[in-house]
């Protein structure tokens, strides 16, 4: 039997979804520990039990020649961002901007770090992390108001960084990729100094108006529950509607080629699955991502789940492959 069978086998045979062993045990372990769920803590407990996980969680850092923290201009201050790249100097190219997940409540350039250094390294292309402000002490529109002016600046100011940029690039997890999306249909709307060539939303919100389906199946023990998601929708305090929030409401026929990945298990799936068939009928070049058996938040959780490995691994390949079409 081939493998792609014996995973059907066990989807179709199992008592409930398919779960990876790697994904099962972590979910045991971490319910097993009894730790609060973020969304009964102060905002700044649960950003530092965020930050913590990371420890626990993910893989170490990559290596890499350049690492380093600088700002740019904000609307309300000083932006803080992190530049990675695997080469001292490079050629004119592309340019790839990551903005964290945490659901607009938690997460920094930390607890992303280790992976923005792996996509530094594997996609071989300078990233520039961004450090935007969060809720509930700066709701709704800081976020994407910090996002777009971080991406305008590096659009305009590559040379600070020694980099000629000739395109940008937008991918974020969870929070994050809601951003990548609401900064790139900006910028489309509005073009930066050099244009936006490809987008990378990583198991994205997009409709906060969403309750069945995934929302209600993964509800709770997958990790991201939706008593969390209403918690940083209450502190984010969008404006109902609005497609900087709801991003799928948004034009999306303009949509550059886009890079659309879910997780089998989220709360979040079908949202993501949604966003990318109305890109597919709209006319976007769309490729779909389902990493099947895992949760919400992989791409953080490398050394947790050792089969995230090969999601992100995947993940850089479908980028590489967007930007060489």
């Amino acid at each position: 039997m081939s493998d792609t069978a014996e995973i059907e086998r066990e989807i179709t045979t199992a008592n409930g979804p398919f779960v990876r062993p790697d994904v099962a045990m972590l979910l045991a372990m971490m319910s097993a520990a009894g730790a609060p769920p973020m969304n009964e803590m102060a905002p700044a407990d649960a950003r530092e039990a965020y930050r913590m996980m990371r420890m626990v969680g993910d893989a170490e850092p990559t290596p890499l020649a350049i690492i380093r923290d600088l700002t740019c201009p904000g609307p309300k201050g000083d932006i803080p961002l992190r530049y990675y790249d695997a080469r001292e100097s490079r050629e004119a190219g592309p340019a790839i901007m990551f903005f964290h997940g945490g659901g607009f409540v938690i997460g920094d350039l930390e607890t992303h770090h280790p992976y923005c250094t792996e996509l530094a390294a594997k996609m071989d292309l300078p990233v520039i992390a961004v450090d935007y402000r969060l809720a509930p002490e700066h709701p709704f529109p800081a976020a994407p108001e910090d996002c777009e002016a971080a991406a305008r600046w590096l659009a305009d100011n590559g040379q600070e960084l020694g980099l000629d940029i000739t395109g940008l690039v937008f991918t974020g997890d969870s929070a994050g990729g809601n951003l990548t999306i609401v900064v790139t249909q900006a910028l489309v709307a509005r073009p930066a100094a050099v244009p936006v060539i490809a987008q990378a939303p990583l198991y994205p919100v997009v409709d906060s108006s969403q309750t069945g389906g995934s929302f209600t199946e993964f509800a709770q023990g997958y990790l991201l529950t939706a008593d969390a998601m209403n918690w940083f929708n209450d502190n984010y305090a969008a404006t109902p509607g609005d497609v900087r929030n709801d991003c799928i409401l948004g034009d999306l026929a303009s949509l550059p080629p886009t890079l659309l990945v879910t997780a089998g298990l989220d709360p979040l799936r079908d949202q993501g699955r949604d966003f990318a068939a109305r890109c597919v009928k709209a006319g976007v070049d769309v490729t779909y991502m389902e990493m099947r058996g895992t949760i919400h938040g992989f791409i953080c959780l490398r050394k947790g789940i050792p089969s995230a490995q090969a999601d992100c691994d995947a993940i850089f390949r479908g980028m590489k492959a967007m930007l060489n079409r």
